[in-house]
């Protein structure tokens, strides 16, 4: 399978202003973020992230990172830092009326953490720094099938997957959220551009391997899969063990993992086969 393209872009810290927020369906809320900053700001691939610095909940104070001299990130040496990783969406660029603008969706979850705290509050005026992307993984083409399997913290990802393959791509997804609620989250076109089982996690656990499972996968099928982790495992495994999937055919990430505080959703999930 032809390797998916890589591009690099100089690392920056945008300072940026929240302009408003609203429900986009699923649980999730999309916040809006503006400012000169994002002149330049560029998310070519389907999977690109930023990190999202947010003000210490306690005062309020945004603790800002910066670039040093040799391109890496310095967080300040006082203060609180929390950072959150997020797809950027809806990128507008700068034009003669308005500054640059994109938009972050964010899942409300029920035991909310700092991150999920900040979104419910924001206001318009709030600041906050956006980092990245470093660079971006473009999306595979000339590929005839791709399957997308998601929750919902993987749903802005799954959206960028769908507006930016190639017409002629087939695209299955299996997508899964708590309830029927989550079917909300995609506009009716992206859902006619795919052909979507939804899995409800209050039906049990266990779905989203059995459906993989039941999938008709040869070696022009590229697989992406996001979610949480321990539940990606037994997916990522009947890949690579049971239909002999290459690395180059598949990508498989933990966004997050239950017990476990801001996971590293660039270490492999399966320490049986670290890639």
């Amino acid at each position: 399978m032809q390797p998916r393209g890589v591009l690099h872009h100089p690392l920056a810290a945008r300072r940026v202003t929240v302009v408003g927020t609203r429900q986009v369906g699923g649980g999730l809320l999309r916040v809006t973020l503006r400012g000169p900053e994002l002149d330049g700001f560029s998310a070519l691939g389907p999977t690109d992230h930023i990190k999202l610095f947010l003000p210490d909940p306690a005062t309020g104070v945004l603790h800002a990172p910066w670039i040093t001299d040799d391109g890496g990130l310095q967080r300040p040496d006082h203060g609180v830092s929390i950072s959150r990783d997020y797809t950027p969406l809806n990128h507008v660029p700068a034009t003669a009326n308005g500054e640059a603008s994109i938009d972050i969706d964010c899942v409300l979850h029920k035991n909310p953490g700092p991150a999920t705290r900040w979104a419910a509050q924001a206001a318009p005026g709030q600041e906050v720094v956006v980092v990245g992307p470093r660079g971006s993984v473009l999306a595979p083409t000339a590929t005839p099938h791709v399957v997308l399997i998601a929750d919902e913290t993987a749903l802005p990802a799954v959206s960028r997957w769908l507006e930016l393959l190639d017409p002629e791509t087939r695209i299955t997804a299996i997508l899964q959220g708590e309830d029927e609620s989550v079917e909300d989250y995609l506009t009716p076109n992206q859902h006619a551009r795919a052909a979507i089982e939804w899995l409800y996690r209050e039906d049990g656990p266990g779905q989203v391997y059995e459906a993989v499972r039941s999938l008709t996968l040869d070696d022009s099928t590229y697989v992406w899969a996001a979610g949480e982790a321990t539940e990606l495992i037994p997916v990522r495994r009947h890949l690579r063990r049971e239909l002999g999937f290459e690395l180059d055919q598949m990508s498989v990430q933990g966004y997050w993992k239950r017990g476990v505080v801001n996971l590293d959703h660039h270490a492999p999930i399966d320490e049986s086969d670290p890639e």
